[in-house]
């Protein structure tokens, strides 16, 4: 089964087995080295129910196309990026549905360098052989051979970090009974920390709750248990453990907006005058803080797609999203959730003060939103409404949906790439603001 909306803009997902199956994942695989030719290749997988089969498939497929394989095993996203990276490999496939629930299957795709293959990169194209199935006769097959990646990255995320500089913090990990309950384990040995392990255990049921801390009932977990153990900071992963997501020690969700900013002021402390990339629905907090530290904040379109060919483009050390990616330059430009871990790990430790108290000139400068979603029945004719209307109160931005940029509020409104919905993106510099321009917005959003 191989329905063809399960090609997102980003990567393949859909429900198991209705939507997409392993002969879907075969054709997929098969297909991707047909249209890219790489010579070597990437395969590891999540902790699904059908990532085993899904995987072994989608290495098949490649395989009978020509492709030699390494078979990372059951691993994080994030280490197929960097095995493709550190390997100088022609490509990869993490075979995974990401933060979605229990049902759902799914691949990102990338080429060398780590480089996605998403819907204005290939992925159209891949789509379109996979479908139309009988390619053709490759030449010689390709091998598929186990590969152990785990020593080197454990070494390279360490590297981002002093060791010795970590403080003995107490720390609560919710990982979601996804891949960060494997990942975490060989880099926790070698920290003095104390960690609380919550759901460590992979299992794709997700007995617990779904592997999305960007929904408020699954941060419920992480934040009633921050507090109860007195933990310094509570942190929480997604399903293959890309992002991760931070509770300070209040018990306090942080927004990736302000992550963001203080990882800015990590890497600058290390890199000073680096260039550091945001995307256009950040808080003011993000280049505000950027320009303070000493370097150069630069605004992107949201997307993983065109951060990694901005960071590439611009030689930047650093990027950072709203949603919890985050990238880095000496990460094969790739975005991890391990890092950004031990990046605040560190700098709670340097400063010697709570996370709370470190957030807390941001929480009394930037009042923000966070993102509001609304359906709405014409997305064209929206944002041109929300252009007439707020467009005369400031500078109007066409980089990705409408940003109009105000002296004292600004705001973003996107327009979902999967389903008729605007995203609303709105900070100002009092809370008052803030909810009367929110108000103005979706009022003109919803009627």
């Amino acid at each position: 089964m191989l329905d063809p909306k399960v090609f997102k803009a980003y990567d393949v997902r859909g429900i198991y087995p209705d939507e997409l199956d392993e002969a879907g994942a075969h054709a997929i695989g098969r297909a991707y080295v047909e249209e890219f030719e790489p010579r070597r290749i990437a395969v590891g997988r999540d902790m699904r129910l059908s990532a085993p089969a899904m995987s072994e498939a989608a290495m098949r497929g490649a395989a009978e196309a020509g492709a030699d394989v390494l078979d990372l095993g059951m691993v994080g996203t994030e280490m197929v990026y960097f095995a493709v990276g550190e390997l100088g490999l022609d490509g990869g496939i993490a075979v995974t549905a990401s933060h979605n629930p229990k049902e759902y299957t799914g691949m990102k795709i990338v080429r060398r360098g780590a480089l996605p293959v998403g819907g204005d990169s290939g992925l159209l194209d891949v789509r379109t052989r996979a479908i139309g199935g009988n390619g053709s006769p490759a030449g010689a097959t390709g091998t598929i051979a186990p590969y152990d990646v785990w020593p080197a990255f454990v070494d390279r995320v360490l590297s981002f970090v002093d060791v010795d500089a970590i403080a003995p913090l107490r720390i609560v990990v919710d990982a979601a009974n996804g891949m960060a309950g494997a990942m975490l384990p060989p880099v926790l040995e070698r920290l003095p920390i104390e960690v609380v392990r919550c759901f460590f255990e992979p299992d794709g049921s997700f007995p617990n709750h779904e592997p999305n801390p960007l929904l408020p009932e699954n941060r419920e977990f992480i934040i009633r248990k921050t507090l109860d153990e007195g933990a310094d900071l509570g942190v929480a992963f997604d399903g293959d453990a890309d992002r991760c997501f931070f509770v300070d020690d209040t018990g306090e969700f942080v927004p990736g907006d302000f992550i963001t900013a203080l990882l800015a002021q990590s890497v600058l402390a290390k890199e000073p005058g680096a260039k550091i990339i945001y995307d256009v629905r950040a808080s003011w907090a993000v280049p505000e803080t950027i320009e303070q530290a000493g370097g150069v904040p630069l605004v992107n379109r949201v997307g993983h797609a065109f951060i990694k060919a901005r960071m590439r483009e611009d030689h930047a050390a650093f990027g950072g999203e709203v949603s919890g990616h985050y990238y880095f330059r000496d990460f094969s430009q790739a975005d991890s959730g391990v890092v950004p871990f031990l990046l605040m790990l560190e700098l709670v430790s340097r400063r010697q003060t709570k996370l709370s108290e470190i957030l807390a000139p941001f929480r009394s400068r930037y009042f923000i939103t966070g993102e509001l979603n609304t359906p709405v029945s014409d997305v064209a004719v929206k944002l041109q409404e929300l252009k007439e209307r707020f467009g005369p109160q400031g500078r109007v931005s066409h980089l990705d949906g409408v940003s109009v940029d105000a002296e004292d509020w600004h705001m973003n409104v996107r327009p979902s790439n999967t389903e008729p919905l605007l995203r609303l993106n709105l900070e100002a510099r009092t809370k008052a603001l803030m909810e009367q321009k929110r108000d103005e917005v979706l009022a003109v959003i919803r009627n």
